[in-house]
């Protein structure tokens, strides 16, 4: 029976080293991906969340922010056509307004009533024009065909601090919030795995981490009731 011959000296190192250049190009490539991955996601979400985290702090201190609300008041007369096109408009109904009344509002007071639902009566017609940051109406008539437009402002800190809230911000606003939200959790869990790879060069990434954890909790624990 022959005995296997035993592996040269040269041979030896040849499988650790092998596994160790494996493990060195597996590291790499998630390095790679990961720094394309958190450098894409902070440009995409570094100005919301600039002015996410800017807004969170005038929120915050939202008694302390005086703002003086600005009122304009403008006035017009729908067009008699017109007014007698509102004739066959429903007594009770919360329908928009016919398109071309819709048309004669943008341009007699450059607001944007077309689709907007009604709270209509006998005698008259009520568009709701909430917007962030202020608050708006407008009213027509049905008898005399007067309308009235109401436009409130708190000027551009509640303005901003709407968009925070997503308050009265609309569809497209609406789906930026999400967009940007998942970039937010992209950046932090892109940064989250390059902290693992880097820990072990880095003794206080851990406890720093923990750290970022155990705050919040602690004060929620302790000072919310």
């Amino acid at each position: 029976m022959t005995q296997a011959a035993a592996p040269s000296p040269a041979e030896t190192p040849a499988k650790p080293v092998r596994a160790k250049a494996a493990l060195n190009a597996r590291r790499s490539f998630w390095l790679k991906q990961l720094h394309s991955w958190h450098w894409i996601s902070a440009a995409v979400s570094l100005v919301g969340m600039i002015l996410f985290a800017a807004t969170g702090i005038t929120l915050n201190h939202a008694a302390q922010i005086p703002a003086e609300p600005t009122t304009k008041e403008a006035t017009a007369t729908l067009p008699a056509p017109l007014l007698t096109r509102l004739a066959d408009f429903p007594a009770e109904t919360t329908d928009p307004v016919p398109a071309p009344v819709a048309r004669w509002a943008a341009d007699a007071f450059k607001v944007q009533i077309a689709g907007k639902p009604t709270e209509t009566t006998a005698e008259e017609i009520y568009v709701a024009l909430a917007a962030p940051g202020g608050d708006g109406w407008l009213t027509i008539d049905r008898s005399t065909g007067e309308a009235v437009h109401e436009k409130t402002t708190r000027g551009w800190i509640a303005y901003l601090n709407d968009l925070h809230k997503g308050r009265n911000t609309g569809k497209v606003w609406y789906w930026f919030i999400d967009v940007f939200a998942a970039a937010c959790v992209i950046f932090s869990m892109t940064g989250l795995a390059l902290l693992w790879l880097h820990a072990r060069g880095r003794p206080l990434t851990w406890p720093i981490v923990g750290l970022g954890l155990l705050i919040p909790v602690v004060i929620a624990l302790l000072f919310i009731h």
